[in-house]
């Protein structure tokens, strides 16, 4: 078994496991099916310890199975069980033991049904490198179960090159024995591990037992049988797929030699997976089958991936052709989400419904557009005029705030930072086009986190400038401080500052620019683009000559307004874009959906923008009234 793992990680798991009771029910049976061959050889017990083991986790599965919730098909399951007992008891087969015991494992996944596969392609490097440094001590450098530390350990750690055992094992067992733990070994549960390392572990472990010549026939295998091809149309596929039970379903192909091929090389499964339109429709229909089978958690999961992972890249294009029915499908997915979180059946399937049909429309608004160069300029233009408007006031208002306090040092820091942050923009679309697919939660979240920061950072700035605006305070500010009071920390804010502001909205615009350079109208999203980025900057030549001019009482008085709405504006997207990730819950509410605003119908958006207005307004009011007073 697995042991000395990973300890001293605490990071959170990014969505919570189905229940717990099933999960160890499923890795008990499918730990007998891989294990009792090392028990029980040729009809008679070879190993009293490990038969004995045997013993005792097929009576816990039969007494688990009874503490399950009652559903349809668990009196089945049971009985099931209850032969795999009586197969055991009478010392039969190792094949005939492991056919009962994944029968019932599979069984007992579809009624009680929790995550068999990764959201996302396992990066086998960093498995790698996690084995390295935490599993070797144990289970041997090359998985040979003899590292230096498996001295004493009763039972001794699994030898994954065990290739008899491997045959046996699927990837879903790996990944359920790193979470949970073994009851009785040394093997403990690592729940609080990340998700994706836990599966990167699982995969990598499960290439040990292969080598480079059986992996090169596998992928010469892989590349001529369509039909073996066909029989692993997703990840969950492959991490329920053992040699095995490949070899009963397609008998033609060389299991192991397709396993070690496809378990090294999961890519070439993700590869042919569905994209845009068709990833949301499976999404959603998955979505709602997990729901009907009472899993809530992987019913929200899979429909933040039919949006972020399937629409959310298409809504550049739909909005720059019709607006209305890409915020129509926004708010039937807000709907949707919100009638999961409320396990309101009905109005979930009244929801998913509306979106198939929306889903529709869409398809037949892109397949009519495909051609339309015009709407790919309105949409390059639009995009650009809009996410650099809200960067542009923030560093124009930073930049004149600068030059009227006479600190014409500090503007460097100023154009360091939104210059860095075209640079890492630039460096995201390379990541995003030719290096890694960013996830649309990735997406969301560093857009919501960006906005609040920025909002928080502004609303201090606001209040500050707002103090200084009154009873003449900034031109005694200006003359006894401000010169002395931007030291190097104060600078590196202003450089923080600048970067976020821009880096947020150069991140939204240069993936939106992807997924429009889809339609291959590359001059007119140039030219779309370009236009932005004229209008852009004579909006900041003219306001640099206008706060130039301002008296500079109401130059403060009219920025620190300016600021503190920006404030507000940026909450409520940052909110939005965090509901969007599934970081933050949705619940909609009657009104309108104003994006420039930052208002979205939503209770937690709205209620995030008041709270900072009404940061906003009492502050001003407080400065007001302290100004008041020392002018009496």
């Amino acid at each position: 078994m697995l042991s000395c793992w990973l300890a001293g990680h605490t990071w959170a798991q990014t969505t919570a496991p189905a229940p717990a009771e099933a999960r160890q029910l499923w890795q008990l049976l499918e730990y007998v099916a891989v294990d009792y061959g090392g028990a029980v050889q040729d009809g008679r017990i070879a190993d009293a310890g490990e038969y004995a083991e045997m013993l005792d986790f097929s009576a816990s599965a039969q007494r688990q199975i009874l503490e399950l919730p009652e559903r349809p098909g668990r009196t089945e399951l049971a009985g099931r069980i209850d032969q795999l007992r009586a197969a055991i008891e009478h010392q039969a087969a190792a094949d005939a033991v492991a056919t009962l015991a994944h029968g019932a494992a599979a069984q007992l996944a579809q009624l009680y049904p929790f995550p068999m596969a990764p959201v996302f392609q396992p990066d086998l490097a960093q498995g790698a490198a996690l084995y390295a440094q935490h599993c070797a001590s144990c289970h041997g450098a090359t998985g040979a179960g003899n590292g230096p530390a498996a001295q004493g350990l009763e039972p001794a750690p699994i030898a994954f090159t065990d290739a008899e055992r491997a045959d046996v094992r699927s990837l879903a067992a790996l990944f359920q024995v790193i979470t949970q733990g073994v009851q009785g070994t040394s093997m403990a549960a690592y729940e609080s591990l990340p998700e994706e390392d836990r599966w990167a572990l699982a995969f990598f472990t499960g290439t040990l037992s292969y080598d480079d010549a059986l992996r090169q026939r596998g992928q010469q295998q892989w590349q001529s049988d369509a039909a073996l091809r066909a029989h692993f149309p997703d990840l969950g596929a492959l991490t329920t797929a053992t040699p095995a039970n490949l070899r009963q379903a397609q008998p033609q192909a060389d299991a192991r030699a397709t396993l070690a091929y496809l378990r090294q090389h999961p890519q070439a499964i993700t590869a042919h997976q569905p994209t845009g339109l068709a990833l949301a429709r499976q999404r959603l229909q998955e979505s709602m089958a997990a729901l009907r089978a009472g899993d809530t958690v992987q019913a929200t999961r899979l429909a933040l991936s039919s949006y972020l992972d399937g629409f959310e890249p298409l809504e550049p294009a739909v909005a720059s052709r019709d607006k209305r029915l890409m915020v129509a499908v926004e708010n039937a997915m807000l709907q949707y989400r919100a009638a999961i979180q409320q396990h309101d059946l009905a109005a979930a399937e009244t929801a998913a419904g509306l979106l198939q049909s929306q889903f529709g429309h869409v398809e037949q608004l892109l397949h009519e557009g495909a051609n339309d160069t015009s709407a790919t300029f309105l949409g390059a233009f639009t995009i650009l005029l809009r996410e650099g408007l809200e960067a542009m006031l923030i560093v124009i208002g930073t930049m004149a705030l600068l030059r009227r306090a006479q600190r014409r040092d500090a503007l460097g820091y100023v154009h360091a930072g939104w210059i860095s942050a075209l640079v890492a923009g630039m460096l995201t679309w390379v990541a995003a086009t030719y290096l890694v697919e960013i996830s649309g939660a990735s997406r969301e979240l560093t857009e919501g986190l960006g906005s609040v920061l920025a909002a928080v950072i502004l609303l201090s700035v606001g209040l500050w400038m707002h103090s200084k605006s009154s009873a003449g305070r900034w031109q005694q500010y200006l003359d006894g401080k401000l010169q002395h009071a931007l030291g190097q920390g104060s600078l590196w804010g202003l450089f923080l500052l600048s970067f976020i502001a821009v880096y947020r909205e150069v991140f939204e615009t240069v993936l939106f620019y992807s997924a429009l350079a889809a339609d291959g109208h590359y001059n007119a999203l140039l030219g779309g683009g370009l236009s932005a980025l004229v209008l852009l900057a004579l909006l900041a030549w003219a306001l640099l000559r206008t706060s130039a001019r301002m008296p500079i009482g109401k130059f403060f008085s009219a920025t620190s307004i300016l600021v503190g709405v920006l404030a507000v504006v940026l909450i409520g997207k940052g909110a939005a874009a965090l509901q969007e990730a599934g970081w933050l819950s949705a619940t909609p509410i009657a009104g309108p959906r104003l994006e420039w605003l930052g208002l979205y119908p939503t209770s937690q958006t709205v209620l995030a923008q008041a709270l900072v207005l009404a940061v906003v307004v009492l502050g001003f009011g407080y400065n007001l009234w302290s100004a008041r007073r020392l002018a009496q």
